[in-house]
């Protein structure tokens, strides 16, 4: 799988939300400070199509976008990559980042420990 560029991931993004769109859905859903030209949108567009990540039909004269892969397997794959670029594989240190500026707070540290302790158990269920 490619990887994805800032403005593809959050085209991508896009795509997902609406489950189909066309370059005018996309540069409507645009969050109005991102000043991106419609041209541009339609460029990336047509590289995420390229990479795989969408896929298109033709109706009339426009485009259709939908999604051609999981945001699971995008997102877990864009994060493994992360961590192995830097933090040489280790996830603790990203996690430890973002607790340490209060991007996780006591509820998330809490369902972070239910998870761990749903994966220490042999079932996968709580003890």
């Amino acid at each position: 799988m490619a990887s994805l560029g800032a403005a593809e991931a959050e085209i991508l993004k896009l795509v997902w939300d609406a489950r189909e769109a066309t370059v005018q859905k996309i540069c409507d859903r645009l969050p109005p400070e991102r000043s991106i030209a419609y041209a541009t949108v339609q460029t990336v567009l047509r590289r995420l199509w390229e990479k795989g990540f969408v896929k298109r039909r033709v109706e009339g004269k426009a485009h259709v976008f939908l999604p051609a892969i999981n945001p699971d397997k995008v997102i877990s794959r864009s994060v493994s990559d992360l961590v192995d670029r830097f933090f040489g594989g280790d996830a603790v240190p990203l996690v430890m980042h973002l607790a340490r500026n209060q991007k996780i707070d006591r509820v998330d540290l809490k369902r972070l420990q239910d998870l761990l302790s749903q994966k220490d158990h042999p079932s996968g269920k709580p003890k």
